[in-house]
């Protein structure tokens, strides 16, 4: 392989050689740090109205009230697929040589990497400029906690906690809280969780968890 060749397989995975002098500037890449470029440093953070144009035009898909905090960065932007209800504090960085999607009601806290891409152990193949991407995939009802990384290859189910300063190095079913370095499933969510969040909370009605949070308790639970 040589500067420029690119491996494609079918679920998106890839293997390329680049060329660190030329990062930035292949088009696709250099339209990408534009937009962050306009999104992060010339767009006040009270335009929302503009903050939703250059995201649409940035990304491969963007649900409806989604909501990114300044400032973001991508590789391609084109790779990354946004479902509704999205939201992400500050700091998220995406390399997305791969695709990445998200599913509904995903919140990332700040200072979230989730890198589709990597490169070999071996130096030598590394000095060549070769690295792969693999994609990743996040579902609904997804809670990441700051300072979070997730890695290629990675498959996130729903109703996930990823606790701070985890990183995510193998995927995690349905229904878990997953926390550490590397990250493992400490236990199962349940509906007990939602009872006991909102039953601390000073004139919560008995039964209001069902009524706020449908969604909470899944049969699968």
């Amino acid at each position: 392989m040589s500067v420029g060749d690119d491996l494609s397989l079918a679920d998106g995975s890839q293997v390329f050689v680049s060329d660190r002098e030329q990062v930035g500037l292949v088009p696709q890449c250099a339209r990408a740090k534009d937009l962050c470029f306009e999104f992060n440093y010339r767009t006040q953070p009270s335009d929302l109205e503009r903050q939703q144009s250059l995201l649409g035009q940035l990304l491969g898909a963007l649900g409806s009230e989604c909501r990114i905090l300044a400032p973001l960065m991508v590789d391609n932007g084109f790779n990354v697929f946004v479902g509704d209800h999205f939201f992400a504090a500050h700091n998220l960085v995406i390399l997305d040589s791969a695709p990445v999607r998200f599913g509904s009601h995903v919140y990332l806290g700040p200072n979230v990497s989730i890198t589709a891409v990597g490169h070999p152990l071996d130096a030598e193949l590394r000095n060549q400029g070769i690295e792969y991407a693999y994609p990743i995939e996040i579902g609904s009802y997804v809670w990441i906690g700051a300072g979070s990384c997730i890695l290629p290859g990675v498959t996130i189910g729903s109703h996930v906690v990823i606790e701070a300063g985890s990183v995510v190095n193998r995927s995690l079913p349905d229904g878990v809280v997953a926390a550490g370095n590397p990250c493992r499933v400490v236990r199962k969510l349940s509906a007990a969780d939602c009872r006991q969040f909102l039953g601390g909370l000073a004139g919560s009605p008995a039964g209001s968890y069902e009524s706020a949070c449908p969604d909470c308790v899944p049969a699968t639970f």
